[in-house]
């Protein structure tokens, strides 16, 4: 078993199976009642400590980049089993105080609903923020962040968005929000409504929405069949 001690200049555990020049770091975006979301970590030990970053950390010097990913979003948030798309490096000499460290950033979209999130080893708090609402976060995370937005941005354009996002069943209006809150922009609900339907991408279901406080609206379920075809060759979609 490997000792590890506490860095008495940064406050940082010392683990000498890691490398101390390569980290991960993952955008993790959640959707929840109309609103756009990004899972954060509050740092509970190191020279950040109270702070709110992305989870992310270092990796082992016998692992990969991936796996590396995938095990540090486990041990920060429990979440396990992640699909995780590589965005790029993030290498300017400024943007870690004690020495040049290089960041990999990842990032992935998630139903909320089917995860508990806990969080755990250097983190003390694991927590959904809205994203107009996302604080100031350590290091250069917040420019991480904004990159991944970016390149959300133009895969909504290319390509259907929202299976890994949204509930199994779902109105149109919760289905217009997603885009909304991703492309920052106003819609036209009709103008919305007739371009998606022309696409056969959803399924209406002889269901409407259940226990709400206003004309229950009805529900649609994506066509799994066209989602994976329209992934994979792509289409222009403009609003």
């Amino acid at each position: 078993m490997k000792k590890k001690l506490i860095n008495q200049e940064t406050g940082e555990l010392e683990d000498s199976s890691v490398l101390k020049s390569v980290t991960i770091d993952s955008v993790i975006f959640g959707f929840e009642n109309g609103h756009l979301e990004v899972l954060l970590v509050k740092h509970a030990l190191g020279i950040r400590k109270g702070q709110w970053g992305l989870p992310g950390g270092w990796i082992k010097k016998d692992e990969g980049i991936d796996a590396a990913a995938n095990r540090l979003l486990l041990e920060l948030t429990g979440l396990d089993q992640i699909f995780l798309e590589q965005l790029k490096a993030f290498g300017d000499p400024d943007r870690f105080p004690i020495g040049r460290v290089i960041t990999i950033g990842y990032y992935a979209l998630i139903n909320k609903e089917k995860y508990n999130i806990k969080a755990g080893y250097t983190a003390s708090e694991a927590k959904w923020f809205r994203l107009k609402k996302i604080p100031d976060l350590i290091y250069d995370h917040n420019q991480i962040l904004e990159f991944s937005l970016k390149q959300l941005r133009r895969r909504v354009r290319q390509a259907p968005i929202g299976f890994n996002l949204l509930p199994e069943k779902f109105t149109l209006l919760q289905l217009m929000q997603l885009y909304e809150e991703i492309l920052d922009i106003q819609m036209d609900k009709s103008n919305f409504r007739r371009k998606f339907l022309k696409m056969k991408l959803l399924v209406g279901l002889k269901e409407k929405q259940q226990d709400v406080s206003h004309r229950a609206a009805k529900l649609y379920k994506f066509d799994n069949e066209i989602y994976e075809q329209l992934t994979t060759r792509g289409f222009n979609f403009e609003f």
